[in-house]
């Protein structure tokens, strides 16, 4: 549990203290700021006991890719824009979830300030600015073998 608020609230300040260094793309930063926020909402979604297991394995799969270096944007090498296909991918998986669960379970869980399904609709609709669309495409995979 200490490993996990330790890993948000490093996230969170790094990404702060950095954000100056993004250059100005439209909602880039503002993006990059849930980050932290949505990583705690899907370790918050997989500790509830009213989510199903089959909902839990894509949950699993989208944490173990928002915390391990070798993804498809490493943020070893991209520095916090590496954060935006994590980002990406946790709103595909939280889409799902919105269509398929009781939403108030997911709102339950939401830490951020910001209406959660309006936040997740707004990263899906720009997604396609930040990020190639055959990195995308394979975003989605990720997603879809887990079906």
């Amino acid at each position: 549990m200490q490993e996990k608020e330790e890993f948000y609230y490093n996230l969170r300040a790094k990404i702060k203290n950095n954000i100056n260094k993004i250059y100005e793309r439209e909602k880039l930063p503002e993006y990059l700021l849930l980050a932290p926020d949505i990583f705690y909402l899907l370790i918050e979604l997989m500790r509830d006991s009213e989510v199903t297991k089959s909902k839990k394995v894509k949950l699993g799969v989208v944490i173990a890719y928002f915390i391990t270096p070798f993804d498809i944007l490493p943020e070893a090498l991209m520095g916090l824009i590496g954060y935006i296909d994590d980002v990406a991918l946790s709103a595909y998986i939280l889409n799902d979830l919105f269509n398929n669960i009781e939403p108030e379970i997911i709102k339950s869980h939401w830490a951020g300030d910001k209406k959660l399904l309006r936040v997740i609709q707004e990263i899906l609709d720009d997604t396609d600015k930040f990020i190639n669309k055959n990195v995308i495409t394979r975003l989605k995979k990720i997603i879809k073998k887990d079906n």
